[in-house]
């Protein structure tokens, strides 16, 4: 009889129909699982999700908030002036400049026997081509306005930048095929960014060049607005570069007018340029130029070229 016994707790279940398994899985009546689980065990498993989804949710719910008070906007930065990573002293660019493989090199050189400017050249007018494209397009230039000392931009409208006062850098070959070359200064783009001028002609640094004082002065006496001005100065590094690089003029004024500032993401809105003529450069002869912007609020360092750009022309 005990052996009859572990026999039939060993043995397998009775075989039922495929009906019969599937009206057991959605309900056992012997066990009282709906499903292949008891009610107690449906309860535990729905409350888990139920619980689980809510954390989840609400987690998300956290991070949608936290993005959207941190989110980066389109029209302005979240953190400008001292708070951002460029900080509150621009930059100053040229163009044109050398191709990408030459990334350390600042050389500007070029045979003008071959016309072997072209190069130079086709790069400045791939530059300019915004510019020019306002004035050659009524429609592009709908949102610009001629602004002056006089005239700032209304809401929502930009100054433009006018090509045609920059003469004779405005050539076919920008001067590079006359024996000399021209080249374009820009300040890099600070949001937000106001200069403080050098409106008082006793405030002159000591290391501003004389010719440029001279300048400022004359300006100031036609009309007391144009020296709202960020001003720039060109000059060889060193003595013999000085000697070698030959006179030099700025295009229409050698500074960047202070209408055009502050940037403040205008649609439309392109850097002011001064276009910096140097007429007769010695030739064959390697000449190192620094060219300075001048503001109280610039800070100047030659080592890590704050408020400064060096290039470097030969022309063979």
């Amino acid at each position: 009889m005990e052996n009859k016994s572990k026999d039939q707790f060993y043995s397998p279940p009775p075989e039922r129909s495929i009906g019969e398994q599937i009206m057991q899985f959605l309900w056992n009546s012997e066990t009282n699982q709906f499903l292949g689980r008891t009610f107690g065990s449906w309860a535990k498993i729905i409350l888990f999700y139920i619980i689980f989804y809510l954390v989840l949710a609400a987690f998300w719910g956290g991070m949608w908030i936290i993005f959207n008070s941190i989110a980066i906007k389109t029209d302005k930065p979240r953190f400008t002036l001292q708070e951002s990573l460029i900080g509150s002293n621009p930059g100053l660019g040229y163009r044109p400049m050398p191709s990408e493989e030459y990334i350390d090199s600042a050389l500007i050189w070029f045979k003008q026997s071959d016309n072997g400017f072209v190069n130079w050249t086709n790069k400045l007018q791939t530059f300019l081509e915004p510019y020019e494209k306002i004035r050659r397009d009524p429609n592009e230039s709908k949102n610009y306005v001629n602004c002056s000392y006089d005239y700032l931009p209304p809401p929502n409208k930009v100054c433009r930048v006018p090509l045609e006062q920059m003469a004779p850098c405005d050539k076919q070959f920008y001067r590079y095929d006359s024996g000399g070359l021209c080249i374009f200064l820009k300040l890099n783009k600070i949001f937000d960014w106001i200069p403080q001028y050098y409106n008082d002609v006793k405030s002159f640094p000591s290391n501003m060049p004389k010719e440029l004082q001279e300048k400022i002065k004359d300006e100031g006496s036609k009309n007391p607005k144009n020296l709202n001005t960020v001003w720039v100065s060109c000059e060889g590094e060193n003595p013999s570069d000085k000697e070698h690089i030959g006179p030099i003029y700025y295009f229409p004024r050698p500074g960047f007018p202070g209408y055009y500032f502050p940037f403040s993401n205008v649609k439309g809105y392109l850097s002011p340029l001064v276009a910096v003529w140097f007429k007769n450069p010695i030739h064959g002869v390697l000449i190192n130029v620094e060219c300075k912007a001048w503001a109280k609020n610039i800070i100047y360092d030659r080592h890590d070229r704050k408020g400064s750009v060096h290039f470097e022309l030969m022309i063979d």
